[in-house]
């Protein structure tokens, strides 16, 4: 049996670590989840931690299929067995990666620390909605052996289901669990559109470093068939020669981010007012992937080496303002999401015209 003050000491270590790199793994998420409190807060840090030791297993550009499954299958025994947490660092020592990520999931046992320390019924979505998405995951690292090369829209569509749209459940879940605001019927009415708003984010982060997925990871996510329709092909994928062909080819999936964001827009409105806290937690998200979408449909740099789309600092720091006032009124969601969709929204700037109405 563990003494207690050690015991105590060890989970104050891990509510330290998983606190402290959070930042390190996700900017956009550090700064959403400082708006979550108590269990619902620690719940979620949590639990996007142990989504992120997943992906970055799956990404690993070296690491061999053989291994990743085993790897996975290894890391789904860590939610029930506290010796198989404590042992995985040295499973997954040899891991590649961005060196945060890499940092990560060498520390997974201090993850599943803190895991053991949150509310049983949060454990249990936790771990259901991971389980899904890391079966998903095994299934496409053994569907693509070589580096993941998504072959049609269907593949494209089911992938971002277990690797987004499982988090969108295991959010609402977590809403419902700990929100006296939702109830039964607003949690339901939530779950319709909770998948389309963790796609949607997927889409476009997938969109804006097309790039990047393809020269450091291996990882081509631009249907084959949908590139082959428009005279190009994955092998060509980043070609300058064939840069107008591989532009007409994302034209798709840049207007099935804007139907899921439409949607994702729509969860959070479905989101009673009373629950500020976890409205302020989808709207910065949101925010940026709609400025970034905007800025994504006129513009290439993607689709060339070592390109990417970013929206400008000015913009971001604006929406870090102007985000949390809107969150208390529909009517101002639903104005600022309409100004950043046209424009670049920056404070102060004479292109903004009135300022935001009231509710």
């Amino acid at each position: 049996m563990v003494p207690m003050a050690l015991e105590s000491t060890s989970q104050r270590q891990a509510e330290r670590f998983c606190q402290e790199v959070l930042s390190e793994v996700s900017r956009t998420f550090a700064l959403s989840i400082r708006f979550l409190p108590g269990h619902l807060g620690r719940s979620v840090l949590n639990a996007y931690l142990i989504c992120r030791i997943a992906d970055t297993i799956e990404d690993d550009p070296v690491t061999s299929v053989e291994r990743k499954i085993l790897l996975l299958d290894r890391f789904l025994e860590c939610f029930d067995s506290i010796t198989a947490a404590n042992s995985y660092p040295k499973v997954v020592e040899n891991i590649t990666g961005e060196p945060a990520h890499v940092q990560l999931v060498r520390h997974t046992d201090l993850v599943f620390a803190m895991f053991r320390t949150l509310p049983s019924r949060s454990q249990e979505r936790v771990r259901y909605w991971v389980s899904e998405m890391v079966q998903g995951m095994k299934k496409f690292v053994a569907l693509h052996p070589h580096g993941l090369r998504i072959q049609t829209l269907e593949e494209y569509k089911e992938y971002c289901y277990y690797v987004a749209g499982t988090v969108g459940y295991l959010l609402t879940d977590l809403w419902y669990e700990h929100s006296p605001n939702i109830g039964e019927a607003e949690y339901q009415v939530l779950r319709q559109r909770c998948s389309a708003f963790g796609e949607a984010l997927q889409t476009v982060n997938i969109l804006k470093d097309i790039a990047w997925d393809a020269e450091h990871e291996n990882s081509i996510y631009i249907p084959q068939l949908t590139l082959q329709e428009c005279g190009s092909s994955h092998q060509t994928l980043l070609s300058p020669e064939h840069l107008s062909q591989n532009h007409r080819a994302i034209a798709g999936l840049i207007q099935l981010a804007w139907s899921d964001l439409d949607e994702a827009l729509t969860y959070l409105l479905s989101i009673p007012k009373p629950a500020v806290p976890i409205r302020l937690f989808c709207i910065l998200p949101l925010l940026f992937a709609y400025a970034t979408l905007r800025d994504l449909t006129q513009s290439t740099a993607m689709l060339q080496s070592g390109g990417t789309v970013k929206i400008s600092r000015a913009e971001v720091k604006s929406l870090m303002v102007m985000g949390p006032l809107s969150v208390f009124s529909n009517h101002s969601v639903r104005w600022l999401v309409a100004q950043v969709r046209a424009k670049p929204f920056i404070l102060g700037s004479r292109s903004l015209g009135t300022a935001v109405p009231e509710a």
